[in-house]
C-alpha cells in the first residue's frame, strides 16, 4: 500500500523558485562530476520505507498550501556536510503540480496517506491551471481561491 511524504519547502514562495532551484542543483551536480540527482537531505529515515518506495511521491508545501508533488525514487541512508548521518530522498526530478491544499506549519517530514492526497492539477480540470503562475499565487494567499 502506497504512502506519500509532505514536507515544508523552506526558503520557496514559489513553486517556479523550486523548479529554477532544482535545476541549479542538478547543473551543479554534473559540472562538478557528480551523478546530477536530487537527494533531499533529512533527519529520519521513513519506518514505513516500503510503502513510501511502492509509489510514494513527496508534497511539497508552499506558503501554507500543498502546492506540488515529486516521485520518490530512494530513500537511502547517507550524510550530511558536517557528517552527521541522515536520509537522503532521491526525487524525480519532473515537478508536478497539484490542487493547492491548505497545511499548517509543521517540523521535519509527515505521512500522507494516498487518499488525502491532493490530485494533480491539470488544465481540462481546473480553469485556473490557465493563469499565470504568479497571478495564482497572489489570490491564493488572499485565500480568494484554493
Amino acid at each position: 500500500m502506497t504512502v506519500h511524504l509532505v514536507k515544508l519547502c523552506v526558503g520557496i514562495d514559489r513553486l517556479q523558485d523550486l523548479r529554477i532551484w532544482q535545476a541549479r542543483r542538478l547543473d551543479d551536480l554534473a559540472r562538478a562530476g557528480q551523478v546530477p540527482e536530487l537527494c533531499h537531505k533529512t533527519k529520519q529515515m521513513p519506518r514505513r520505507k516500503d510503502e513510501v518506495l511502492d509509489g510514494g511521491s513527496l508534497y511539497w508545501v508552499i506558503k501554507g498550501f500543498v502546492s506540488a508533488r515529486q516521485r520518490i525514487v530512494d530513500l537511502k541512508e547517507t550524510v550530511r556536510e558536517d557528517g552527521s548521518p541522515c536520509c537522503g530522498i532521491v526525487l524525480d526530478p519532473e515537478i508536478v503540480e497539484t490542487r493547492p491544499n491548505p497545511r499548517r506549519p509543521f517540523q521535519g517530514w509527515r505521512y500522507l496517506e494516498a487518499g488525502e492526497a491532493p490530485p494533480d492539477l491539470s488544465a481540462a480540470e481546473d480553469s485556473i491551471a490557465d493563469m499565470p503562475p504568479g497571478m495564482r499565487e497572489e489570490l491564493r494567499a488572499l485565500r480568494l481561491i484554493d
